[in-house]
């Protein structure tokens, strides 16, 4: 499996998941300690996925198209 293969099925989609957490412990009263790093997950998260949403996806090889 190449890096971009990788980056499309694993890195991007975590990286998403990470902005999601953050949001939910703001979001949480429970631990102070989830809220007072919350923005800093949403941010690593942010920058995660600015990262690897830059990185092209293999272009697909069309059989077909040979003559």
């Amino acid at each position: 499996m190449s890096w971009r293969a990788l980056n499309r099925k694993y890195f991007e989609p975590g990286s998403i998941l990470l902005m999601v957490l953050g949001i939910a412990a703001l979001c949480q009263p429970w631990s102070l300690a989830l809220h007072r790093y919350g923005v800093t997950t949403i941010l690593i998260g942010l920058v995660g996925f600015m990262v690897t949403s830059k990185i092209a996806p293999e272009e697909q090889r069309d059989e077909g198209a040979r003559q």
